[in-house]
């Protein structure tokens, strides 16, 4: 195919003797990379897994932290991307190597990776996540009922997040997909995905992960619109970049209606001003990543002219954040871990009005570990500004 792709299917202590256990997770921020991947597959015990994901900071020199972990994962199936921080087993961090790991006793994983997403094949890809699928259900039937759901990471300065989880997700089926741009702190210089022992960029990874527990995707936002619109009408869509709102200078314009001022935007006032754009009924956020020295704004997300746009407002951040973990706690019958992927925008939101530290607590005590991202994947969906996921019930009795 035009647009390169590979695939994996590794089944790790597949026999059924294998005592149900608990999810595992780890982070360590050991500076070397053969320190920190030593004591971080010590945790997690590695030949006791099914499948691994993890999340690393850009700060790692990743030839070699790829290196280390080929030499001790051999076999099974490992993904993951760079990110803009880390969600640890203990909460918020940055500067972190953290990792989810998935019993053998309870999961499969099988993963396929898509490169070279300029000459993207839409009918090859759509061929190879079927199969990938049918090898999932194939490899599981041993689990009885069984639970799929599919892990998107992708080179989160592609551009290509909507044609992607579109496609892909029409090819699962009833496998919802969740997932989320890889991200480099807010850099945005160089994002990479992980996959069969090498740090790719311009890549995306599909994971089947399989399971006789039960699994719940999600999205949540805490946005909701407010009463200030806005047009867009002159814009650059290949480059997801806004020359004009209004028929104005884009940024002058944005910073107008929120009642900032031009020199100060910058992520913190982004991630308080999130523009929102309606579709299919609901209201999802067109996150900005940059003001730019030309007066324009580049996007997180597709955005094209003509597009209404209006400025969101924030409702309750904690409140919300309970009442999500109490739904998926019901829904999985008591979460074991949540797999989450959070926008680095909330983020930033969090620092600015003092939740960082009882978000971190929160996030902790419901056992979500993930990542901060340059954008979130939810069925067909790329969005902004989520924490989005998927809940894993508890081991069965």
């Amino acid at each position: 195919m035009t647009g390169g792709h590979n695939q994996r299917m590794t089944l790790t202590r597949t026999d059924d003797m294998i005592d149900a256990m608990p999810i595992r997770v780890a982070s360590t921020r050991i500076d070397d990379p053969e320190l920190a991947v030593r004591a971080l597959f010590r945790d997690l015990d590695v030949p006791a897994l099914g499948g691994l994901v993890l999340f690393c900071s850009s700060r790692y020199p990743l030839d070699d932290l790829a290196a280390a972990i080929g030499s001790r994962g051999d076999g099974l199936t490992i993904v993951g991307c760079t990110s803009s921080g880390e969600i640890t087993p203990d909460g918020l961090d940055e500067g972190t190597i953290t990792a989810i790991g998935f019993p053998a006793s309870d999961f499969r994983l099988s993963a396929t990776c898509f490169e070279d997403l300029d000459g993207f094949d839409a009918g090859q890809a759509q061929r190879v996540v079927r199969a990938l699928v049918a090898d999932a259900n194939e490899a599981t039937r041993g689990f009885g009922t069984t639970h799929h759901a599919a892990i998107f990471l992708v080179d989160g300065l592609s551009h290509r997040e909507e044609m992607l989880t579109l496609t892909l997700q029409d090819a699962l089926g009833e496998v919802p997909m969740i997932g989320g741009s890889s991200g480099d702190g807010l850099d945005f210089r160089e994002t990479f995905v992980f996959y069969d022992g090498r740090f790719r960029r311009d890549a995306a990874v599909v994971a089947i992960l399989s399971s006789r527990r039960p699994m719940k995707a999600f999205r949540a936002q805490h946005y909701g619109p407010g009463s200030v619109k806005m047009v867009i009408t002159a814009a650059d869509t290949d480059l997801r970049t806004v020359h004009e709102i209004n028929a104005e200078p884009a940024a002058a314009e944005y910073a107008r209606l929120v009642g900032a001022r031009v020199e100060d935007l910058g992520p913190a006032v982004f991630a308080t001003h999130p523009p929102m754009v309606r579709a299919g009924g609901e209201y999802y956020v067109r996150s900005i990543q940059t003001a730019n020295p030309d007066g324009s704004l580049t996007f997180y997300c597709a955005i094209d002219e003509g597009i209404v746009l209006t400025l969101g407002e924030a409702g309750d951040i904690m409140g919300g954040l309970h009442d999500l973990f109490d739904r998926l706690d019901a829904d999985v019958g008591g979460i074991d871990r949540v797999l989450g992927f959070d926008c680095v925008l909330n983020s930033v939101e969090v620092e600015q009005r003092q939740l960082r530290s009882a978000v971190s607590r929160l996030f902790a005590s419901r056992g979500v570990v993930g990542f901060n991202t340059y954008g979130e994947q939810f069925h067909g969906l790329h969005v902004n500004q989520t924490f989005s996921g998927l809940a894993i019930g508890r081991p069965p009795c």
